[in-house]
């Protein structure tokens, strides 16, 4: 099983390019903080993840995120490898996640104004505000008063 969920903040302001057959795509790093403190410095510290969106997600993502947003993500760990044009002999290596589905983690004020909207590619989800909901219809159960 190949599955990555990162939650983090993004290091720039994602841009949407292109391929030339048409398909949109971005690219973006997303610095994760690491669960412990450094011992010698007192500091957290933080991994640059890069990350790659395609399509529709790679279009919600430029749309709705910006430098410094908190961004939860769920993919796929990928690796590459190209060949130095200018040393011939020198491969590199590279290691991306292939992002399928992308979530609002911030505050409402954190994420400029626009609404709590997640993307998926596979299944929806319910919707992440609950304060607008109307319960008048809903009678309140006691403990007793479970249905199981």
């Amino acid at each position: 099983m190949n599955k990555i969920i990162l939650m983090g903040r993004l290091t720039a302001d994602p841009e949407l390019k292109q391929t030339q057959s048409g398909i949109q795509t971005c690219r973006f790093t997303v610095a994760v903080n690491r669960r412990f403190k450094d011992k010698s410095s007192g500091e957290t510290k933080a991994d640059f993840i890069s990350c790659q969106a395609w399509r529709q997600t790679a279009e919600f993502i430029c749309k709705y995120f910006s430098k410094g947003n908190m961004i939860c993500l769920e993919g796929s760990l990928q690796t590459g490898s190209y060949t130095d044009k200018k040393y011939p002999d020198v491969t590199h290596y590279t290691t991306d996640i292939l992002v399928d589905n992308v979530e609002f983690t911030g505050s409402k004020s954190e994420s400029n104004g626009t609404a709590p909207y997640t993307q998926h590619t596979t299944a929806p989800t319910a919707p992440a505000d609950f304060e607008n909901v109307d319960l008048s219809d809903f009678e309140e159960l006691g403990a007793d008063d479970a249905p199981f």
